[in-house]
């Protein structure tokens, strides 16, 4: 089943999440961590963690609580919720 055949999305919606998917992957950068970090209570979410430094990303978004709760980053980095980061100003 799809969004489309299960009526939650029209044509037109599913036109924009297509184009808007492509324009997301041609911006993409892939990376390698290279320093491990060991700062989140879910042990596999570090993973998310390096490669955010690696990339010297300014935002994580994300609905993973176990990152969200984070209080003390050892990098520059705002890990927010979805509707917080559209919210930002």
């Amino acid at each position: 089943m799809t969004l489309r055949t299960e009526g939650k999305i029209n044509h037109n919606q599913l036109k924009a999440l297509i184009s808007g998917i492509a324009t997301f992957v041609t911006r993409v950068k892939i990376v390698r961590s290279v320093k491990k970090l060991s700062v989140c209570r879910d042990t596999k979410d570090n993973m998310i963690l390096e490669c955010c430094l690696a990339g010297g990303v300014d935002f994580l978004i994300t609905g993973d609580k176990d990152l969200l709760d984070i209080l003390d980053l050892p990098l520059k980095l705002k890990i927010l919720t979805p509707s917080a980061f559209v919210k930002k100003d």
